[in-house]
């Protein structure tokens, strides 16, 4: 499908800017790289040979009597009696680069926990034990995902909304307005604290409370396009000719209103990251256990005798948000129609 004329001045518009275009790159490679974090960090193997046979332990369960050994339960490959009977009839096991899962806990410290980065767990480990290095990669990839979920989801809703609202105007827009201004005034973090009370707020519980409230962020956006738009002369045309009024909405309303969408979009995203972290923070997030950035916060706060929590954490975070940031800049940079039409 050959791009647009305006489309391509947009992207070079992008491109010129250096700081964005890179960042763009940049948060691409780390979000991919965090997509396989099962093959980067993990405390099973990614292939076994032993006699004669392969096996995949990242992907499928295997009994410790398939190696020879005594119980039916699933092997665990840390045991040093398991690599023992894997390799004393000449099998291999093959590795990932970082021998530990979100949750596995190294049982091998010589030290209390957290203890500092060593050849072992190179940014340290938290105080249960568990690898920060390994953390940071399974919470960098679930907290970017849950905004990634958040953003489409909330814009999808807002953008609906707000097309509605703008379009038809007069009662619609009126009752939409006032019904919107009642729902941003429920506190959203009394909400959450009532929710966790009751049941515990898991990754899909928490996405469905955050999206009742973040998709107004996209609605005096659009509203305002199409409120700017729907009595100009081609949407006029469009009436007379009997075209619907979803056709006009969608076809010739909604490419001019996603201008202004898309620039918001990474600021969005950034902002779902940020809230996703501060409840986990606050302890009002992902479950206990969970990999997430914000409880590796709050282990830094309640142990500062262990720097490398808080600064692992921290550094995470100001990375990933000033990738966004830049992004965004970018995108902005690419819509205006000042450089766009120049």
């Amino acid at each position: 499908m050959a791009v647009s004329p305006l489309n391509q001045r947009r992207w070079r518009n992008f491109k010129a800017n250096r700081r964005g275009f890179i960042s763009l790159w940049l948060f691409a490679g780390l979000f991919l790289v965090t997509l396989f974090a099962e093959f980067l960090a993990n405390d099973k193997p990614l292939l076994i040979r032993h006699e004669g046979a392969f096996y995949a332990p990242v992907f499928m369960s295997y009994a410790e009597t398939e190696f020879g050994g005594d119980f039916a339960t699933e092997a665990d490959y840390r045991d040093p009696f398991v690599i023992e009977l894997i390799e004393e009839k000449g099998g291999t096991i093959l590795w990932p680069p970082l021998r530990y899962s979100y949750n596995t806990i190294n049982l091998g410290l010589d030290q209390p926990a957290p203890a500092p980065p060593s050849a072992q767990n190179w940014l340290g480990t938290d105080d249960q034990g568990r690898d920060v290095l390994a953390r940071l990669i399974y919470g960098f990839r679930i907290s970017v995902l849950f905004g990634l979920i958040l953003t489409l989801a909330s814009s999808v809703i807002g953008i609906a909304a707000g097309a509605v609202q703008g379009y038809f105007g007069g009662w619609v827009d009126l009752g939409l307005q006032r019904f919107i201004e009642i729902w941003t005034s429920v506190p959203t973090l009394y909400l959450l604290i009532i929710i966790a009370a009751i049941i515990e707020p898991g990754f899909w519980i928490l996405l469905g409370i955050l999206l009742l409230f973040s998709w107004v962020s996209l609605v005096g956006v659009v509203r305002a396009e199409f409120l700017r738009a729907r009595n100009l002369e081609y949407v006029e045309a469009a009436r007379a000719l009997g075209i619907g009024n979803a056709t006009i909405m969608a076809r010739h309303l909604l490419p001019n209103a996603m201008v202004a969408t898309l620039t918001f979009m990474p600021f969005i995203l950034n902002a779902s990251i940020t809230t996703l972290t501060s409840l986990d923070f606050l302890g009002f997030g992902l479950p206990p256990g969970s990999p997430s950035l914000g409880e590796l916060l709050a282990q830094g706060k309640a142990n500062l005798q262990a720097p490398w929590l808080g600064l692992s954490g921290f550094f995470t975070i100001a990375i990933m948000l000033s990738l966004l940031i830049f992004i965004g800049e970018a995108v902005r940079d690419a819509f205006d129609p000042r450089k766009t039409l120049g």
